[in-house]
């Protein structure tokens, strides 16, 4: 038995402990300012506060969609990962650097989100794409894997420590943790090259634009809608839960860290028993997101945070699940003079409900009870798995995708 793909290779080891750094250096900043202005700060709208940075946070995924694209297409895949961690960690250093001499307003707050968000989404579809650049074909199922478990482990991280970090060492030393990592990330990255990278870009294949790759993938577009419709209401959670744990559960940052924890932990093992479990793609998807419906709705129900815990965590297993059992499809589905196009569209696809979802919860949660808005988030997942389920069946089936 070989020994797994990350121990094997050096180059994809470096992207791998790069990802980590960044997705978890921006769960930290998002997760603990979030804290800092609903469970320290506090104030009269802490939800509309919160859901205005996550708001900030989640716009340019969607926004930046043909610039990301094309930035892909066009530029050494190394050299743009390292450049953007550059970026977002002197970005954080500057905000280290204001919040040092005076209170951080919510407008710098905002922009500073907006803008290492920015960098982010150039980030994660490169590194996507890049997969078969650093590894052999027959690792890229297992690499893919390790790349959404990464990011469930960022995100678990970041999650963990965000509110714990700027309890005990404020903005200041938050912004300052992630600029540390962010430039970290960039030197691992620069240092390693990418042994799979074709020797001279292909200039005969121009690649299309998404909207065309799209269109010939009609199931997977269907598809990609569905994961839309469930992130408007999945990840109403970051938002939701601060605020459960200050006004129903009446704790601290703490209990805000072991519940994102839960949810991270469940991304890990579902991300894990992904590629294991022999089911067809639609029961992973359609099953998947109900489970994930009855699992954030769960405190909801009985607001205790034990029940809190195991309910995210069942959510963390089944979109852990969905996430690499479906991008390991699209890596293979999809032409590789598309993957650019198509991955960028793709993380807009799935982020494009983000930012109306941030806000829309933040504000309801400044006035109606974050109990009933658990139930709702988990409510509006149902249709969601029913058409999960429709459109999955398609692609076990891929006689439509082939014309």
């Amino acid at each position: 038995m070989s020994a797994p793909v990350i121990l094997r290779n050096r180059s994809f080891a470096a992207a791998w402990a790069g990802q980590f750094l960044t997705q978890a250096s921006a769960r930290v900043f998002q997760v603990g300012m979030v804290w800092w202005l609903v469970g320290i700060v506090g104030g009269d709208s802490p939800g509309r506060q919160s859901g205005l940075v996550l708001m900030s946070a989640t716009i340019p995924a969607v926004a930046l969609v043909p610039v990301v694209s094309r930035l892909i297409s066009r530029c050494d895949h190394r050299l743009l990962l390292a450049l953007t961690a550059a970026t977002a960690g002197a970005l954080a250093a500057v905000g280290a650097a204001l919040s040092a001499t005076w209170a951080l307003p919510l407008g710098i707050i905002c922009a500073l989100a907006l803008l290492m968000a920015c960098c982010q989404a150039v980030f994660d579809p490169c590194l996507t794409t890049s997969i078969p650049e650093l590894v052999a074909d027959e690792d890229i199922e297992s690499a893919t894997g390790f790349q959404l478990a990464t990011q469930s482990i960022a995100g678990l991280t970041g999650g963990f420590l965000g509110p714990l970090v700027v309890e005990a060492i404020g903005t200041t030393g938050l912004l300052g943790a992630c600029a540390s990592a962010y430039l970290l990330a960039a030197v691992l990255i620069i240092a390693h090259r990418f042994p799979h990278q074709p020797p001279a870009p292909a200039t005969s294949t121009q690649p299309q634009g998404s909207r065309h790759v799209l269109r010939k993938l009609p199931s997977v577009r269907h598809m990609l809608l569905c994961f839309t419709a469930a992130n408007f209401f999945s990840t109403a959670v970051f938002v939701l839960m601060p605020l459960f744990v200050r006004s129903t559960l009446q704790s601290g940052g703490a209990t805000v860290s072991a519940l994102e924890a839960a949810l991270g932990a469940g991304t890990i093992a579902g991300a894990a028993l992904g590629p294991r479990l022999p089911l067809r793609l639609r029961t992973v998807g359609g099953a998947g997101l109900a489970a994930t419906s009855l699992g954030l709705a769960a405190p909801g129900l009985v607001p205790h945070p034990w029940v809190a815990a195991l309910g995210l965590v069942v959510a963390g297993v089944c979109i852990g699940a969905i996430g690499v059992r479906f991008v390991s499809y699209f890596q293979r589905r999809v032409p590789p003079q598309d993957k650019p196009a198509f991955f960028a569209i793709m993380q807009a696809l799935i982020s494009a409900t983000l930012p109306v979802s941030s806000l829309v919860f933040g504000a309801l949660g400044d006035v109606v009870p974050v109990r009933l808005l658990l139930l709702v988030q988990g409510a509006g997942l149902l249709p969601v798995a029913w058409a999960a389920w429709r459109v999955a069946a398609h692609l076990d089936t891929p006689s439509e995708e082939r014309s």
